[in-house]
């Protein structure tokens, strides 16, 4: 076992784990963090994404020791003390979830477009998700949410 040290949502955090332990597994086994879930286990469906220095990325993909300083934020870092994020509060609004599987990592892919392109298009937004996978089929709802957050609507 060998310790780390995490930011994880603005708070300084140590895990034991052994070397090559995956960043998804450090977040749910060790810090109680069941916002990313595990998908596919290959970084192909977008479940697991974890935002890590502000970019959307495979959390089943990276493993704990290449995370370095960077700090991390996952779904559960988005909201306030008292309320959901803007783009957590459009998907509510927008139903833009079903089963909910997919539904952090979405969020996560969105809000990582949506730093870096306040008002995306379409395009934009789709190229975003690409990778990202809803068996329930709510893309057109998820991506009205992104738009109402981006103040598109």
């Amino acid at each position: 076992m060998t310790r780390f040290a995490l930011s994880v949502n603005g708070t300084e955090r140590a895990v034991d784990v052994p070397v090559g332990t995956a960043l998804l597994d450090a977040l749910r086994d060790e810090l109680g963090l069941f916002g990313a879930k595990y998908g596919c286990g290959e970084g192909q469906c977008g479940a697991c994404c974890v935002l890590v220095d502000g970019r959307s990325t495979p959390a089943c993909m990276m493993r704990i020791e290449d995370v370095g300083a960077r700090p991390i934020v996952t779904v559960e870092g988005l909201a306030g003390a008292n309320s959901l994020s803007a783009l957590q509060a459009a998907f509510v609004a927008e139903g833009a979830m079903q089963c909910g599987y997919c539904t952090s990592g979405m969020v996560i892919a969105a809000t990582a477009l949506l730093s870096r392109s306040p008002a995306p298009t379409d395009d934009e937004i789709r190229a975003a998700l690409d990778g990202h996978l809803c068996r329930c089929g709510q893309y057109g709802r998820v991506i009205a949410a992104v738009r109402r957050a981006g103040g598109e609507r």
